[in-house]
């Protein structure tokens, strides 16, 4: 088909160099966001007298026609078509004739992609922290459900110290709290609309471009109409906040897959989220862990493909910046998915707590209490620390836990050993006794769960307003 650029050239652009040029297969996701810009545009060039009432209410009708189409699959969008923006203005000229022809007046597709897909970022955080508010309820639940279910804190991969599973689930609320704001910040940086920049230097044409910026829910037009078509910072923004959503997302699985080995066992991940195999009968795999580790790499690729797309343009416009797409898309697709089934994972898994608490029992997790103990008792900690080492060693020569060495034991190593030190070293009090603001006791960590309680109902009044 003719293009719509077509009147400076005088012969059909080459097919191969078309279809590479075309960018109708991605964009075309961003038809809803490329119809409410166009009608919000038509209804400000009618308020300046542009075009009059008629050919608004026209062009007006006809792109809500076609989102309608669209939407309900009567429509479909086509290759035939080089990109969202002529497909919409194509079907509009061939349904209302010579009014859809006006429809671009005043604006280039510089602004009109640099408005579409910063429409389509500003709904997609807003999904995207929604599946994020899900995730922490889902985590918040666990914290709540475990204050006093007793676990190994790890090191370097080895058992260090006894916490609860709370205390490590507070962990994991932290950093998705951050997730949170994090996107929630991205937001305030995209309250400027590019519409009316441009190819880049304005328009001669007496836009009100304010009145466009209200009608899309901004709070004001850009103010350089080079930055309005040049700038993608927001989606970089994105792409990094989803990229540390991913690694939170990661992580967190990882430490999922290796808690439901055999040699762990402490998670019984439910069959709905989990398969088996094709030869090995008894196999029950962790896939939708591994495959939220595995999808984190792919979304880290979006953002370091953006930033090297980004690094070297001059302004303003380049087709460079096309690229900007595709990845982004995918990135978005990976994070929302990856968050809504892991927190159906989490919500449905089951937490081995015998398993955890003989865990910690077994790690010498409770060595540091031991210390502590003579410490408490007069003994320099360089020698109390020591002491407890020799302790350890007593119990892996004897295949005992700190718990069960006989009391005759410790005194051997240290007269300072009495028979409380069984009490001091219980994995109860080991961890009610840390009572620091942060810290695994039940106590502090119930003080922390009514702060996190008090931060989800603060945001959920915040986005009532």
């Amino acid at each position: 088909m003719a293009q719509l650029w077509g009147g400076r050239f005088t012969k059909e652009t080459d097919q191969s160099v078309y279809k590479f040029n075309a960018s109708i297969e991605f964009d075309k996701r961003l038809y809803a966001q490329d119809i409410k810009g166009s009608i919000a545009h038509v209804m400000m060039l009618a308020r300046k007298g542009i075009i009059n009432e008629t050919e608004k209410e026209k062009i007006i009708t006809g792109l809500t026609g076609i989102m309608e189409d669209v939407t309900e699959g009567r429509l479909k969008i086509t290759d035939q078509y080089e990109d969202i923006h002529s497909f919409v203005e194509s079907v509009l000229i061939e349904r209302i004739g010579n009014a859809g022809k006006k429809l671009h007046t005043g604006r280039s597709r510089n602004d009109q992609v640099a408005l579409d897909m910063k429409l389509y970022v500003r709904d997609e955080l807003l999904l995207i922290d929604r599946l994020i508010e899900e995730l922490l309820y889902a985590v918040l639940g666990i914290i709540e459900e475990n204050l006093e279910t007793y676990m190994p804190g790890f090191t370097h991969l080895q058992k260090a110290q006894p916490i609860t599973l709370a205390h490590h689930m507070g962990a994991y609320f932290e950093m998705f709290k951050r997730d949170h704001e994090r996107l929630r910040d991205i937001s305030k940086r995209m309250t400027t609309c590019p519409l009316g920049s441009g190819a880049l230097a304005g328009t001669t044409y007496p836009l009100d471009r304010e009145y466009t910026a209200k009608l899309l829910g901004f709070e004001s037009p850009s103010l350089n109409s080079i930055d309005g078509v040049s700038d993608r910072d927001y989606l970089i923004e994105l792409l990094s906040a989803l990229s540390i959503i991913m690694m939170h997302l990661s992580r967190f699985s990882e430490e999922i897959i290796m808690w439901n080995s055999n040699e762990y066992q402490f998670v019984e991940i439910d069959d709905a989220y989990s398969t088996g195999s094709s030869i090995m009968p008894q196999k029950k795999n962790p896939d939708i862990a591994e495959l939220v580790r595995g999808k984190t790499g792919r979304v880290y690729g979006a953002l370091q493909t953006l930033l090297i797309t980004m690094k070297g343009l001059p302004l303003a416009y380049n087709k460079d910046m096309q690229e900007d797409k595709e990845g982004s898309f995918d990135a978005i697709d990976s994070v929302k998915g990856c968050i809504s089934l892991f927190a159906g994972m989490l919500r449905t898994m089951q937490f081995r707590k015998d398993r955890m608490k003989e865990s910690a029992k077994q790690g010498f997790t409770n060595a540091t209490d031991a210390a502590d103990y003579l410490v408490n008792r007069g003994v320099p900690f360089r020698d109390a620390h020591g002491i407890a080492g020799q302790l350890v060693l007593k119990c892996i020569e004897k295949k005992a836990a700190l718990d069960d060495l006989p009391l005759e034991e410790y005194q051997k190593i240290s007269p300072v050993f009495k028979e409380d030190i069984y009490d001091a070293i219980s994995l109860g009090a080991c961890v009610s006794r840390r009572m620091t603001t942060g810290a695994p006791s039940p106590l502090v960590m119930k003080e922390a769960l009514l702060l996190y309680k008090r931060y989800m109902e603060e945001y959920e009044t915040a986005q009532s307003v």
